[in-house]
């Protein structure tokens, strides 16, 4: 069976100002994420992280390597996989039950229950008629999780869906979401310039180098769930991670 994601041998170069001149952003990009699970990338800011994760979903089409989803080329996006931006990513001018509800079909017998379930899950209920400008930072990155997951999608892609948030809600937001994961399953690709975060969340952290990037080091997490953020386990993978990316675990990541 193929992994869920597989690149080869994945390049990226954008054009610079001068004639004849290129912006080497990435090379020799190898990488597999299986089905289910979660792995977030990591690196310096600027490195790419964000461009890899935007040619894996099918916005923007590599330099040259090979790039499979589900054991396909990537020639677009895919309705099947579905991306959580930063901010701004749900409709303004559409309450929290029409912008949950927009991938479903309309006639979809099971729209009502859909919505109910996935309102639920992320703790909205009794707000399904408000509109965005009426929610909290938090609460409307609620909303863009509960669209994706209704779309019913192979892989969810994150970039890095909680960085606007304040630090309190951030935790809360990063204790759902791996409660969601847990029972949904599906195969999450996160980004973020958080390794904290990174560690709490996922299976495997991708660390990559600064640009042009390349994969510097996979790091297996191999935590229970709930993490205990202040264990030495934990503590020693956070400092594995500083140190692969020359930095000190004192340092604010």
């Amino acid at each position: 069976m193929s992994q869920a994601v597989e690149l080869s041998d994945v390049w990226m170069s954008f054009p610079g100002k001068a004639e004849g001149e290129a912006i080497h952003v990435l090379e020799r990009i190898h990488l597999e994420v299986k089905h289910g699970e979660f792995v977030c990338i990591v690196g310096p800011s600027g490195c790419g992280k964000s461009t890899l994760l935007n040619i894996i979903a099918g916005f923007i089409v590599h330099t040259r390597g090979h790039v499979l989803v589900e054991g396909s080329p990537v020639q677009g996006p895919d309705s099947r996989r579905i991306f959580v931006f930063q901010e701004n990513g749900i409709f303004p001018w559409l309450t929290v039950r029409d912008n949950i509800t927009f991938g479903l079909d309309r006639d979809d017998p099971r729209r009502e229950e859909t919505l109910r379930h996935y309102v639920d899950m992320v703790g909205l209920t009794g707000f399904e008629n408000a509109y965005p400008r009426e929610l909290s930072g938090g609460m409307r990155q609620r909303v863009e999780i509960a669209r994706a997951l209704a779309a019913g999608p192979d892989i969810i892609y994150m970039d890095e869906p909680f960085g606007a948030l304040d630090f309190l809600t951030r935790l809360k937001m990063r204790n759902d979401l791996i409660h969601i994961w847990q029972e949904e399953r599906k195969t999450v690709l996160f980004v973020t310039h958080d390794i904290e975060e990174a560690v709490q969340l996922a299976d495997r952290i991708i660390v990559m180098s600064r640009r042009p990037a390349t994969v510097q080091e996979v790091v297996e997490v191999g935590l229970p769930r709930p993490r205990d953020l202040d264990s030495k386990e934990y503590l020693a993978i956070r400092d594995r991670i500083f140190s692969c990316m020359g930095l000190s675990a004192k340092v604010g990541s």
